[in-house]
C-alpha cells in the first residue's frame, strides 16, 4: 500500500506548524522527511522518518543530496499527497512530486506576512494547492486558500 501523506519539514517552527495539523494527519498512513536533529527526534518520536540533508540554505551539495533522496523516497513510497510548510528541503521534493504527478500542498509560514518566503516562491510552480495563514499573504499568493493561523 502506498503512503497516503509525505510530510516534508525542517526543524523548529516549520515542524511546529505541521504538528498543529495532527488531527488531520494522525489517522493517515504517513512518512516524514526531516533533518536528524534533537528537536525532530523529540517531537516526532514514534513516527516513520527519513532523514534529509541539512543545512539547505545556500548549500548546493545538500540540494543535490536531497534531490536524490526525493527521487528515492517518492518512487518507493508513491504518496497520494506531499505536504510541507518549508523550508528548503521541500523544493526538490515538490519538483520530483510534480514530475511524477503527485499533488502537493505548500503552507506558507505563520511569521512571513509582508513578503513570501524563498521556499514558497521556489515551490510555487510545483504546488497544487497553496495555503496561507493570514489575509495579507493573499496579496502575493492570490491563488491561495486562507485557513487562518495554525499556531
Amino acid at each position: 500500500m502506498a503512503t497516503e501523506v509525505l510530510l516534508i519539514t525542517s526543524q523548529g517552527g516549520h515542524l511546529a506548524q505541521l504538528l498543529t495539523m495532527r488531527g488531520w494527519w494522525s489517522g493517515r498512513d504517513r512518512l516524514w522527511v526531516a533533518p536528524d536533529t534533537a528537536d525532530v527526534a523529540d517531537r516526532l518520536a514514534g513516527e516513520r522518518i527519513v532523514h534529509s540533508w541539512s543545512p539547505t540554505t545556500r548549500h548546493l551539495p545538500n540540494l543535490v543530496r536531497n534531490a536524490v533522496l526525493a527521487l528515492r523516497v517518492l518512487r518507493r513510497e508513491r504518496p497520494a499527497l506531499v505536504v510541507s510548510a518549508g523550508a528548503g528541503v521541500a523544493v526538490p521534493f515538490f519538483v520530483v512530486a510534480r514530475a511524477m504527478g503527485i499533488p502537493t500542498v505548500f503552507i506558507e509560514v505563520y511569521d512571513r506576512v509582508d513578503t513570501p518566503t524563498m521556499t514558497g516562491r521556489l515551490c510555487g510552480p510545483f504546488t497544487t494547492r497553496r495555503i496561507v495563514q493570514w489575509e495579507d499573504q493573499l496579496a502575493f499568493y492570490p491563488d491561495a486558500r486562507l485557513v487562518g493561523p495554525l499556531l
